[in-house]
């Protein structure tokens, strides 16, 4: 087995730089919801000191010092250009899984171990010169081994963005050997002292830990990180820990033509997704909607698009993504498609409690918190989904002028026609 995870290089930063090349070599960070603080940062940003979630208050002196170019978080704009990426991708193989907004994780069992770093040039290669995103790209047996070897191609300049894990066990052993412990996927804050003060100083160290002790101290997860980085698969795509974005898809069982089906789809998708945030004391600031139809089937036409919805506040609240995710798909849907998936990619994830309520909102956090907490409760109590959101739930979509504050965003280049850039060209006049 081979898995390659494919992340897109300061995703935000490098979706801004296609469509504004003088960006390129220049300190550029992006900002959180209310222009609150980084949460993207150019190399040249990250070398001047900015730490990802500086508030942008605490770091002007940096900024007016060094002429960083600063911009407002434009979802729309990164979820259209993640979608763009994904679809390069899926055309390398059928079996893909979207982890954020900005990773994905490829099989290649399909490529024999000696073409696979060749393979994986090619794809890098494509994916740049078909979106201009920039991404780096890690091969190994199980997907924390691939999330190593990922950051491994990042990190090392031969390697030029590729890296395929060895498969010989000893050579393996000396890169897991120069990774610390606390960079291993699913190693936490609270759980690398732990490990450290056991003497587990790297991955390599990790990987041959007692599991017995490791199960004790650390359950079931710490057990299937050392299992992962022996090579043995046991974490999915729902055990991975979630970061950046929150995502549920899935490919139906049979093809979907009607737009209420594939509403009803999306609709759930996006409950499932709330819970996901619930569960974790978090919130979400957008949410995109992705549809496709079968690029391995022949036998229909092909349509896929996605689209990205900016909440009124950062929210948790069922209704609210239900009637967003649904809002989302009319936008993007066509008739005379056959549908084999789709999803909904939750964005700008932040703390329940770092969210500050607009004067204006007729939201009441208190409010559906309690209602949320009450459906969670009986679901849990009586089963999934015996308490579940309308397909018209949430409140309406009319423009309002206290939207966000967002005085830094970029134009949206591959989604609003009147965005697009314009050129001033002086042509020398006819000559007869």
């Amino acid at each position: 087995m081979a898995l390659a995870l494919v992340d897109g290089n300061n995703f935000y930063v490098s979706c801004e730089r296609v469509f504004q090349p003088a960006l390129r070599g220049v300190p550029v960070i992006v900002l959180s919801n209310n222009d609150g603080c980084a949460v993207a940062r150019s190399d040249e940003a990250k070398a001047l000191g900015i730490k990802m979630g500086d508030p942008l208050f605490k770091i002007m002196d940096i900024v007016e010092a060094n002429d960083v170019q600063v911009f407002s978080s434009n979802y729309e704009l990164y979820g259209d250009m993640s979608h763009r990426v994904v679809e390069t991708l899926s055309l390398f193989t059928p079996n893909l899984e979207v982890y954020s907004i900005d990773e994905s994780f490829l099989d290649l069992k399909h490529i024999s171990t000696s073409d696979q770093t060749e393979f994986c040039r090619e794809m890098k290669n494509t994916v740049m010169q078909w979106t201009g995103i920039p991404v780096g790209i890690g091969v190994g047996s199980t997907r924390t081994l691939s999330k190593i070897a990922n950051r491994i191609a990042k990190k090392r300049k031969e390697c030029s963005g590729v890296f395929v894990l060895p498969e010989d066990l000893d050579e393996q052993d000396q890169w897991l050997e120069h990774i610390p412990v606390e960079d291993v996927w699913g190693v936490g804050y609270r759980t690398a002292p732990r490990l450290k003060g056991a003497g587990i100083m790297n991955a390599k160290d990790l990987k041959y830990a007692p599991q017995e002790w490791i199960k004790q101290e650390f359950t079931i997860v710490g057990l299937r990180m050392v299992h992962e980085l022996n090579g043995i698969p046991c974490i999915s795509i729902d055990d991975l820990p979630q970061q950046k974005t929150i995502v549920c898809s899935r490919s139906f069982g049979e093809y979907v033509t009607d737009l209420h089906e594939l509403t009803e789809a999306v609709a759930r998708h996006a409950e499932s997704a709330s819970v996901k945030l619930r569960a974790q004391g978090t919130v979400c600031g957008a949410i995109s909607i992705f549809i496709r139809t079968n690029y391995f089937s022949p036998k229909y036409p092909q349509y896929s698009n996605s689209t990205t919805v900016k909440c009124e506040i950062p929210t948790q609240y069922s209704p609210d993504l239900v009637h967003a995710a649904i809002d989302g798909v009319k936008r993007i849907f066509k008739e005379g498609f056959h549908y084999k998936k789709c999803g909904v990619m939750l964005h700008d994830i932040c703390p329940q409690e770092s969210v500050q309520q607009s004067l204006f909102s007729e939201q009441n956090i208190v409010r559906n918190s309690a209602v949320m907490e009450a459906v969670d409760s009986i679901n849990l109590r009586f089963g999934r989904r015996t308490i579940r959101s309308g397909a018209s739930g949430g409140p309406g979509g009319k423009q309002r002028r206290w939207n966000m504050k967002r005085n830094k965003k970029s134009p949206a280049f591959t989604t609003r026609w009147n965005e697009l850039p314009h050129l001033n060209v002086d042509l020398p006049p006819n000559k007869i």
